[in-house]
């Protein structure tokens, strides 16, 4: 049986469950809102152009109207000024879109701490457990806040300072974008970066180090909680928008029982 037949059969068997890690795109998705005068995204939205009816007698389609950053998306190299002569999202190599996940799970420390940091001591202590990162794969921090998802309000958990979400240390950042070999990270959250982020010195320290390290990002993951540490495989399934900074992506894991 060839390598690829075996996966299949894998897959049909159960021996291999295929996960869906994608947060649903509804108007009601949960996007990133940033304060004036800064430009805001567009909520996913659609158009209808037909459903039966005189418009088209015998189908039912629509227009989408959303951003390249909405729901659980990728994030390019392009998308930060550091990475500004990067890839765009539909330069992504398929070794990016389908590679190995380690999962550091800090749900303790965020049920704790809302704007709790992930720092390199963490990530050095899942080493010594499990052992190194993938050489180009995926870092996956879980943090519990997918359970937020369905609320907006409770997603963004925002006060008159600003949102309060986990993220990473300016240091663990620079050292996860430069010291690592992987080749993106993903998060539960809106996007890479903790909600306090902007006050950061330098500021969003995920985008301006993975991004100017040519390294990726994923946001608005859902499920992460049900992957083990290591073994499994991400596959990431951005449109590959021509010049675009990023794309709404379909991502999916491999998990062997």
């Amino acid at each position: 049986m060839s390598v690829l037949s075996a996966v299949v059969e894998a897959t049909r068997s159960g021996r291999v469950e295929i996960l869906d890690l994608t947060t649903p795109l509804q108007e009601s998705t949960p996007i990133l809102e940033l304060p004036p005068p800064l430009a805001n995204t567009h909520r996913f939205e659609l158009e209808l152009l037909s459903r039966y009816d005189e418009k088209g007698p015998a189908w039912y389609w629509n227009d989408i109207h959303t951003g390249e950053h909405t729901g659980t998306h990728l994030d390019a190299p392009v998308h930060w000024i550091t990475g500004r002569d990067g890839l765009d999202v539909s330069q992504a190599p398929m070794t990016t879109l389908v590679g190995p996940a380690a999962v550091i799970d800090m749900t303790g420390e965020v049920e704790k701490d809302a704007d709790f940091l992930l720092e390199i001591e963490h990530v050095r202590a899942w080493e010594a457990e499990h052992g190194p990162l993938p050489d180009g794969g995926w870092l996956l921090y879980r943090t519990g806040w997918a359970a937020r998802g369905d609320d907006a309000a409770a997603f963004a958990n925002a006060d008159e300072s600003g949102p309060h979400t986990p993220g990473v240390s300016v240091e663990c950042a620079r050292w996860l974008a430069r010291d690592t070999p992987i080749t993106g990270f993903g998060v539960e959250t809106v996007g890479t970066d903790a909600g306090a982020a902007h006050s950061f010195e330098p500021a969003f320290p995920c985008h301006s180090e993975l991004m100017g390290a040519n390294k990726w990002g994923l946001t608005s993951l859902r499920g992460v909680d049900r992957l083990p540490p290591t073994g499994a495989v991400l596959i990431v399934c951005p449109l590959p928008i021509v010049g675009g900074s990023g794309s709404p992506a379909r991502v999916l894991a491999l998990v062997e029982k």
